[in-house]
């Protein structure tokens, strides 16, 4: 074996700042990664899936939902994971871009502001001793989902 690339890793156990499940598109990734670090989510737990929080929200089928929950539940049994981060993010693939809304940027808001609360509702339900908190992600910027409104908060 030889070594393709060398680090230096604390080998040691650590507690994860948060479980994070996001979509593994390309465009939005520096960003989750910055918003990341902006929110002190130092040791995030990443779950990089096709759509992110739409695998709980609307999955394809349950071994998909299952295997997210699966995901989530063994970053809590690890890494002590109290809170989990789910997000979803504008003209996702998943959801047949933006063009499924025919460009309607506030009809595809409205819609992942409801599967980002099915979502939250799934993991509270499942694991009712983490926090929760929901993200919206465009090109502009990351907004928090809360109570049915959206507020920028990168």
């Amino acid at each position: 074996m030889e070594k393709a690339f060398h680090f230096d890793s604390p080998p040691e156990p650590y507690v994860a700042d948060a479980a994070v499940l996001s979509c593994f598109d390309q465009r939005i990734r520096l960003a989750v990664h910055k918003f990341l670090q902006k929110k002190a989510i130092l040791r995030p737990d990443m779950i990089v899936v096709a759509g992110g929080a739409r695998t709980l929200a609307s999955p394809r089928n349950d071994f998909e939902r299952d295997f997210i929950l699966e995901q989530v539940r063994m970053s809590i049994l690890l890494h002590k994971t109290a809170r989990v981060f789910l997000m979803s993010h504008s003209d996702c693939a998943t959801y047949g871009g933006l063009a499924a809304f025919n460009g309607d940027r506030e009809r595809e808001i409205e819609l992942h502001k409801k599967e980002l609360a099915r979502a939250a509702a799934l993991i509270t339900s499942k694991f009712p001793n983490v926090a929760v908190e929901c993200f919206f992600v465009n090109f502009e910027g990351i907004f928090s989902v809360k109570a049915g409104d959206i507020e920028q908060v990168a």
